[in-house]
């Protein structure tokens, strides 16, 4: 047979041929062969809950529904990390303030305190005669903006009525959501400062910041600033300076003397005859600078206990009119020698001074429109603003969320 010829062989039948194929089913038997993997979800019936349990969910919800009505008795403090519930009327009290802690009011006085003195935290003091939130809106962010650590600041206000106004904190916690701030009544600062210096009227915005350490004990270093201030300086410097054996760092007025004051004679002449711890063993400078109160740094571990008893001797011997001066020397008096100087950097320029002169300063006089408390019970007068550095410190949204 030729090489170009074909041949027909065979194949072998594969092992899948040689396997006997089982007869395939039909019909109803196929159906039945197969398993059901998945049932049909259409085949269940739909469940019917019994008509009382329906009954019961709807009056569950209305009932739910109907406690968001009722007045609250509860809240939490933002401050609080813990997000402790505090009773409402807690706030309504003003011998009430808040802590980080949660800790609250006279009953919790030692525990705040203990917490609070050695803290690590900048307190910063203000007093406010007649409300006005944008003042501390500003002097709040101002503080925070020039400060090196915000997070450290700790902010005091006392505000007029706080015991019956929660709106005014809240409206301030919206503007500084992440800023350590508590809002406290004058009633017991003005309580104490009435009776040391009985009967003599006091002005209350000025002996303010030497009351307050003995109302809140838990402040026992902090700075105050007066509640019309613009802050340039950072005021974790100012807190950590040393103040020695003083109980106050301030900063001298030169621009007024202790003659415009009270009469030399006179002061000779009580410096002479009067043995008083306050009264200074060594003839009194005439042209001795006056300290600027608005910017105070307190220790109240140093503060002299009779400070306030001083004041009212002072001002009882001197005589002192309150119609006839805005300040009392008595203060000035009992201050005498008895603080630290503070650089000049952190004296409050007054508003007629040349924009340039403030370019050093710690801190500048708010120039923006301000309310000016009238007599009691006649409200207030706003008063217009002078310049718009305020503006640069104003949050955003401020106006919208204050209402001014």
């Amino acid at each position: 047979m030729s090489s170009s010829s074909t041949s027909y062989l065979p194949s072998r039948p594969s092992a899948a041929h040689r396997r006997t194929q089982p007869p395939k089913a039909t019909g109803v038997a196929a159906a039945a062969a197969v398993p059901v993997l998945h049932r049909d979800a259409a085949m269940d019936p739909a469940p019917n809950p019994l008509p009382l349990f329906r009954f019961v969910a709807f009056g569950v919800i209305v009932f739910l529904g109907i406690l968001q009505f009722l007045p609250a008795t509860h809240f939490r403090h933002p401050a609080d990390p813990h997000r402790n519930w505090v009773p409402m009327e807690s706030f309504m009290n003003g011998s009430y303030s808040f802590s980080p802690s949660g800790a609250s009011g006279r009953e919790n006085t030692k525990v705040v305190t203990s917490n609070r003195e050695e803290d690590g935290m900048v307190h910063v003091v203000s007093w406010m005669e007649c409300l006005d939130l944008q003042l501390l809106a500003v002097l709040a962010n101002s503080t925070l903006t020039s400060s090196r650590n915000p997070d450290l600041m700790y902010f005091h206000f006392f505000i007029p009525g706080a015991s019956e106004d929660k709106l005014s904190f809240f409206k301030l916690k919206v503007l500084f959501p992440n800023s350590h701030l508590e809002i406290h009544g004058q009633e017991n600062v003005k309580e104490l400062i009435k009776n040391a210096m009985l009967p003599l009227e006091p002005n209350f915005k000025e002996l303010a910041p030497f009351a307050i350490p003995i109302i809140l004990e838990s402040l026992t270093k902090f700075i105050y600033f007066s509640s019309d201030l613009v802050v340039k300086g950072r005021a974790e410097d100012l807190i950590s300076l040393d103040l020695q054996n003083h109980g106050i760092a301030a900063a001298e007025d030169c621009s007024k003397r202790l003659t415009d004051h009270v009469n030399p004679d006179v002061l000779d002449a009580i410096q002479r005859s009067a043995s008083r711890s306050w009264v200074s063993d060594t003839p009194y400078e005439k042209n001795a600078c006056i300290p600027d109160l608005s910017v105070l740094l307190i220790d109240a571990r140093n503060l002299r206990k009779d400070f306030l008893k001083a004041v009212s001797w002072w001002t009882t011997v001197l005589k002192w009119n309150k119609s006839a001066s805005k300040s009392n020397p008595a203060l000035f008096l009992t201050l005498y020698h008895n603080y630290l100087k503070l650089s000049s950097s952190w004296l409050s320029v007054r508003n007629e001074a040349l924009p340039e002169s403030t370019s050093n300063k710690m801190v500048i006089p708010y120039d923006g429109p301000k309310k000016l408390c009238s007599a009691p019970g006649a409200g207030s007068t706003l008063q217009l603003g002078r310049g718009d550095l305020w503006k640069r410190y104003l949050p955003p949204m401020s106006s919208q969320i204050l209402g001014q």
